[in-house]
């Protein structure tokens, strides 16, 4: 049986519950942040090489996405604080096992357990906040989470940077993963404290559906493979269609699963919602070209100009400052405005993308600083928080919010999907930035007619969504 979350609610300090549940989503990102600085210190300190080291990014990235939807669905199901909980305090064991680990191997298991803990713990915070929040005040924790992920993602390359500046290669990394372990412990008292039990009680054992959690993992782990294992063998990309057929076998389990009068994990129905299925494509795409240019700069900027990290780290300060600040205002309008904010912050991300291309080919020429960079990647930060969050709220205001686990998941998942296929085109923007680099301009001109496509898709959709979003169940 799912909780019903119009059942009457135990009081609860909302400021005190929101910080709960932001604290541990902060430490996850930051872990996720600092790693692209720590790369080159941990392969020097652990004595490892690039494939070994590419797996302290994609073993974390893997398994966070492969439990983000079963974990929503548990959360449902059982009782959101105790998934929540348990993925806090799994994040925090492999964070103290990452710090402490001898060689690359334990890292890279440490790493995975890390990914385990945020995939349990994600999933909970969107469908807590959708529980205990409703209208205004949910657009409002929305952009409030939304300005959490834009601090976090800036200033984590900065302390990363500091700590091995400060501590050295060798336990600069380390404190990297073991600072998060007090902010896990106080996460967890904070939990028990500030979040009220939701577990289900009864003699009825919730129906988790094993068959169609184990299909619907098998099925993300053969289509995200090939995009973060890379450099081995092109027959990895054989699990690309091994995934694909997975995928197709589980919706029809799933279906077969509801006719069976059972419980599936996830309703296929949910699928049938346009408004929650457009803010899946919409954020999906959305993070495949936010993704890579946060990736593509700064190899631009290192690989191809000779300018160190550190320097190429400083630009994204000033679009998460933009994003903090643009999710706080998109809060208070998005309920108002609608999709029509999303498509706005489209917008913005073309203009920031044509404007870092145009400005690419001066830095490069030594007619301008590359530090003129910062100003149209300011746009996309603008664009980020206009965009992320708004498309949060509005997407899972259609969901019923006793589904918000799995709704939240799903949602989640989009973005994974959506980074992992931007990433993947990194390796080939490295060979071409180290032959001359003239594919910088063609990389951007891609992201470019993505991101012009998906806007003019949005623009299409948007407006009939906008009533159905009026009068849906979870908008309240």
């Amino acid at each position: 049986m799912i909780p019903d979350p119009s059942a009457p609610t135990p009081p609860v300090r909302r400021k005190l519950l929101l910080a709960v549940l932001l604290a541990p989503l902060f430490m996850a990102l930051i872990a996720v942040s600092v790693i692209n600085v720590a790369l080159t210190a941990i392969g020097e300190g652990l004595h490892a090489d690039t494939g070994s080291l590419q797996w302290v990014i994609s073993g974390y990235a893997l398994s966070f996405a492969i439990l983000l939807v079963p974990a929503g669905r548990a959360g449902d199901a059982t009782g959101r604080r105790r998934m929540f909980v348990s993925g806090v305090a799994v994040f925090t064991l492999g964070s103290l096992l990452s710090g402490f680990a001898p060689n690359v191997e334990l890292l890279n298991l440490s790493r995975i357990l890390q990914g385990i803990g945020s995939g349990l713990l994600n999933p909970q915070t969107v469908a807590l906040i959708q529980q205990h929040f409703r209208g205004q005040d949910r657009a409002r924790a929305f952009a409030l989470l939304a300005t959490t992920v834009a601090v976090a993602t800036a200033i984590g390359p900065v302390v990363g940077g500091l700590l091995i500046q400060l501590l050295g290669p060798n336990w600069g990394w380390r404190w990297m993963f073991l600072m998060n372990v007090p902010i896990g412990l106080a996460a967890i008292a904070g939990t028990f404290k500030f979040i009220p039990d939701d577990r289900i009680r009864g003699r009825e054992r919730p129906d988790l559906d094993p068959v169609g959690t184990l299909l619907l993992c098998l099925a993300i782990l053969g289509i995200m493979l090939p995009f973060l294992e890379r450099g081995v063998s092109t027959l990895v990309w054989l699990s690309f269609p091994m995934g694909l057929v997975i995928l197709g076998l589980w919706w029809r389990w799933e279906q077969r699963y509801k006719f069976r009068a059972r419980t599936p994990m996830v309703d296929t129905a949910i699928f049938a919602n346009k408004a929650f299925r457009n803010g899946i494509l919409i954020v999906s795409v959305y993070f495949l070209g936010a993704t890579s240019v946060w990736i593509i700069v700064p190899l631009f900027l290192q690989m191809h100009l000779g300018h160190t990290a550190f320097e190429a780290s400083l630009l994204g300060l000033p679009s998460s400052i933009a994003a903090a600040i643009s999710s706080q205002i998109a809060g208070r309008y998005v309920l108002t405005l609608g999709r029509r904010m999303v498509i706005a912050g489209f917008g913005i991300a073309f203009l920031g993308l044509l404007g870092t291309t145009v400005l690419a080919g001066f830095v490069e020429s030594g007619a301008v600083a590359f530090w003129w960079l910062a100003a149209p990647l300011m746009l996309m930060g603008l664009s980020q928080g206009m965009t992320i969050s708004p498309n949060q709220t509005l997407t899972l205001n259609s969901v019923d919010p006793r589904f918000g686990g799995v709704a939240g998941g799903i949602l989640q998942l989009g973005q994974r999907l959506g980074a992992a296929i931007g990433t993947a085109m990194i390796p080939g923007i490295i060979f071409a930035l180290t032959d001359g680099g003239t594919a910088w301009l063609e990389a951007f001109t891609i992201a470019l007619v993505i991101i012009m496509a998906l806007t003019l898709a949005a623009m299409g959709v948007s407006f009939a969504d906008r009533a159905r979003e009026k009068e849906a169940p979870g908008a309240l």
